[in-house]
């Protein structure tokens, strides 16, 4: 079988999920070649980057930074381009050369590459939750219309990926769970640091306690949305769009170790789940070169010193972050997005303005309240503008409560 050669495009490379795929890359320069590298301001790590994998193009956001890369190639003897702006962003993405992009941007900045990309079949490996929590409809009506691949790059949703039938996770709006035989989609999770933490302690978290990850290492931001488990949340609404499942065909198992990366359970009983050491390049890789197998650079799993897997509910209680998001999906409409951009000011608010971790879930339920009944989504535009209503409604509430 002769191997798939892909020509990449990385939205987000100086990012944790940028770098290992990179990694992967550099193990594989007969499969993989790199046709643009985008970044924000991690000017150094960019050029290095660039030096070493020469695309064609990179890509940033402030015409300042694009100046001094492009200077800095230049003086380094790099063919390298130098683009800047969202607009640019979208065009690396849609490239005819490019087969399969990587989108690893965070936020609401790596929603437009990811659709357009989308729009026009090419393979996508997605890495970007916002894309999905903010349009999961109008996503996946654009990868169905266009052909495109999709492939999550999330360790959970990756794993549930590989045990699903392969028609499903090719084509899983062809039909429905049910119809292949799934009875449910178990995510695991860890439960982050505070799993066992005494909750009357909760207020008293500070940033540096929610950042330490146990298991993987991540950035600030998603850290602090795995610690309130928010993050597992934010994956409840993707699991949905990916596999057409209902709400109610999608639970969640807190797994401690991160060993076992998620399960499917089937209508005779059957549970196939997916292990693996935790770490990302073990589904970057697998998303580069589906449908085949090729090495990461990942360490065996050791099941010997792992020695025990644990399996518990979640505490709504402790977690009510979680409790928010199946309301939100439920709910349907923008309410997702507003939950997305909610936590996003509540988290940012933790992080930098001494707002308290017990009162993240607070502001995004106070925010949801006030503006899911006023928000449409049927198109990216509404969903952009929930997303901005729920970011000012949040800011009034810290407002309010600063000035108290």
């Amino acid at each position: 079988m002769n191997s798939v050669h892909h020509t990449l495009t990385i939205l987000g490379a100086t990012g944790s999920i940028g770098v290992s795929t990179l990694d992967v890359v550099a193990r594989h320069p007969d499969r993989f070649t790199v046709y643009a590298l985008t970044g924000a301001s991690q000017l150094d790590k960019l050029l290095a980057q660039c030096l070493q994998f020469r695309p064609k193009f990179a890509v940033v956001l402030d015409e300042g930074i694009a100046d001094r890369l492009q200077g800095r190639l230049r003086e380094a003897g790099s063919e390298t381009q130098v683009r800047c702006g969202e607009e640019a962003l979208v065009e690396v993405a849609t490239a005819p050369e490019v087969t399969a992009v990587m989108a690893a941007i965070v936020g609401a900045a790596g929603m437009k590459p990811t659709l357009a990309a989308a729009q026009l079949g090419k393979r996508i490996l997605l890495a970007n939750k916002e894309t999905l929590v903010l349009a999961g409809r109008l996503f996946m009506d654009a990868v169905n219309a266009s052909g495109a691949e999709l492939l999550p790059i999330d360790s959970e949703h990756n794993a549930i990926y590989q045990v699903l039938p392969r028609a499903h996770r090719e084509h899983p709006y062809a039909q429905t769970l049910a119809d292949v035989g799934v009875r449910r989609i178990l995510l695991t999770a860890s439960g982050g640091p505070f799993r066992t933490r005494p909750v009357e302690t909760f207020a008293a978290i500070t940033p540096a306690e929610a950042v330490k990850h146990p298991n993987w290492s991540m950035g600030r931001k998603i850290s602090v949305d795995s610690a309130s488990m928010m993050n597992k949340g934010l994956e409840v609404i993707e699991a949905r769009w990916l596999f057409n499942a209902s709400v109610d065909e999608i639970s969640v198992v807190v797994h401690p170790q991160s060993i076992v990366h998620s399960m499917v359970e089937y209508a005779d009983g059957s549970v196939l789940a997916q292990l693996g050491t935790p770490d990302m390049r073990t589904p970057i890789a697998y998303g580069l070169a589906y449908p085949e197998r090729v090495e990461s650079g990942v360490r065996s799993l050791d099941l010997f010193s792992a020695g025990r897997l644990d399996f518990e509910a979640p505490d709504l209680q402790r977690f009510p972050c979680l409790r928010l998001a199946f309301e939100a999906l439920r709910a349907g409409g923008a309410a997702t997005a507003v939950l997305n951009a909610a936590n996003e000011i509540a988290v940012e608010a933790f992080l930098e303005d001494g707002l308290a971790f017990t009162r993240i879930p607070e502001l995004i339920e106070s925010v949801l309240t006030e503006c899911v009944s006023s928000c449409q989504a049927t198109n990216l535009d509404q969903l952009l503008y929930a997303d901005a209503l729920a970011r000012e409604a949040a800011r009034r509430w810290l407002a309010k409560r600063r000035s108290s």
